[in-house]
């Protein structure tokens, strides 16, 4: 996400722009001087500057290991890396009208596309990729990267808010139905047709996220009060989380764990609000079986909830929102931020990378919930600073609150299963630039597996 000020500013550190990967996992071949032949499950993050992008992973809690930097192109505000490919989508400051697509392991520039306005945002799977524009989408094919299909005269998005789910089989894209109130619009790009319309929130949106299957969707308004989760592509309201009542927020990242029982939000404030998806049975009951309350807040919440079919209706649907099964406190406040919910080492952790220049690692315990306890922070910059360790290493993988949070994390329940030639002309908007990439039949995007093999038209 785009982590400068509102007035273009970068924040501490020169960061511009940091997004996690969109699986939150980088497929690498362990070493084998160490003989080991199969492949470990590591966390990537993407992060742009004021001096160019860089890759990052994490397979553990002590080493945020760099493994790629690209000096080449300055204030990069957009950089997105399809999965643990070599393809890499990048817009700069200095020519915010114009997608750069590059493999990043060669280091040269695949193909490049021009828009007739700033570039807010780019989506990436691996059937297509999203140009978000101020009032239009693009949606491009990503094995030739031709223009599929153009959503012309969107309401005003001037943040460039839009989510595209990762599953193939489920290929939606979300964005604002709306400027005035939160609709939001759900338009399937395989069949490159509208598929819902879901009236989520009274007031604008402020931030949406797909879980990896790409059948729920979590949305939030300017209020940042209230967080809802929808089922895709039918629309109807799954979950209700209330993130407050006090004060009014704004959501800065929303975010499902792999599995899509846990849901994370943060905003401008110094907490990060976890919420647990608790499955239903077919007939309508909890999994988890109802607790009788053992203190006198507990009778009186009952009591009240029982009481609630005689009360308005908006204080009733208060009471049947569900609450924050774990909060995270970070040490600043103000600062943009985008979270992430990864299992690293079998353990569920929180990563938050922040305009500070600074990714923060927390402990989830998934049995009992509760305050996280801040295990890491990790300068963004790839320097090495010790001091900012907060626990022994030895310590970072023993149970934070109970033994069944140790066993649950033992058992890996929460582990995530040429000469230049011109490239594509086209009628829908986006001018097509220089294709730079001469042996095209040869690219691969990644090393161990190619998804997708790139085809560039050669005409």
């Amino acid at each position: 996400m785009n982590l400068a000020s509102q007035s273009g500013e970068a924040g501490a550190g020169q960061l511009l722009f940091a997004n996690f990967n969109q699986d939150i996992t980088e497929v690498k071949r362990a070493s084998r001087a160490a003989g080991l032949g199969r492949r470990a499950v590591v966390w990537s993050l993407a992060v742009g500057s004021k001096s160019g992008y860089k890759f990052f992973s994490l397979s553990s809690v002590d080493k945020l290991e760099q493994i790629y930097e690209c000096t080449d192109t300055e204030d990069v505000c957009i950089v997105e890396r399809l999965f643990s490919s070599s393809l890499v989508a990048i817009v700069s400051l200095k020519a915010p009208r114009k997608l750069k697509v590059c493999h990043f392991k060669k280091g040269t520039e695949i193909c490049n596309y021009s828009y007739s306005n700033t570039i807010l945002a780019v989506k990436l799977n691996r059937q297509r990729l999203i140009v978000c524009l101020e009032e239009s989408l693009y949606i491009h094919n990503i094995r030739d990267m031709k223009v599929l299909h153009t959503i012309r005269e969107t309401p005003p998005n001037p943040a460039g808010l839009c989510a595209l789910s990762i599953n193939n089989d489920n290929c939606y894209l979300a964005y604002p139905g709306s400027a005035t109130i939160g609709e939001v619009q759900v338009f399937d790009t395989i069949n490159l047709r509208a598929a819902n319309m879901i009236p989520a929130h009274d007031s604008p949106l402020a931030a949406l996220a797909f879980d990896a299957s790409g059948t729920k969707l979590a949305t939030a308004s300017e209020k940042g009060t209230v967080i809802r989760v929808f089922s895709i592509p039918e629309g109807q309201k799954l979950f209700e989380f209330r993130r407050g009542v006090k004060r009014c927020v704004s959501i800065c990242s929303l975010a499902f764990s792999m599995d899509g029982m846990f849901l994370s939000a943060s905003s401008n404030t110094e907490t990060v609000h976890i919420f647990k998806l608790e499955t239903v049975k077919e007939n309508g009951l909890s999994l988890r079986p109802p607790e009788e309350p053992t203190t006198w807040t507990g009778y009186f919440g009952k009591v009240l909830m029982a009481s609630t079919s005689y009360l308005p209706s908006q204080v009733t649907e208060m009471f049947n929102q569900g609450r924050a099964f774990a909060t995270v406190r970070l040490p600043f406040c103000g600062h943009k931020n985008i979270c992430s919910l990864a299992t690293i080492q079998k353990i569920p952790r929180l990563l938050v990378g922040a305009s500070d220049g600074y990714l923060y690692m927390y402990n989830l315990d998934p049995q009992e919930g509760g305050e996280c306890a801040l295990m890491k922070q990790h300068r963004l910059d790839g320097s090495l600073e010790t001091a900012n360790e907060i626990l022994d290493s030895a310590s970072h993988d023993c149970p934070l609150v109970t033994q069944t949070y140790g066993a649950a994390a033992a058992k890996g329940t929460y582990v995530p299963s040429s000469p230049t030639r011109l490239a594509y002309t086209d009628d829908l908007g986006a001018v097509g630039g220089a294709c730079l990439e001469d042996e095209a039949s040869a690219l691969r995007l990644d090393e161990d597996s190619e998804h997708p093999p790139m085809i560039l038209r050669t005409d």
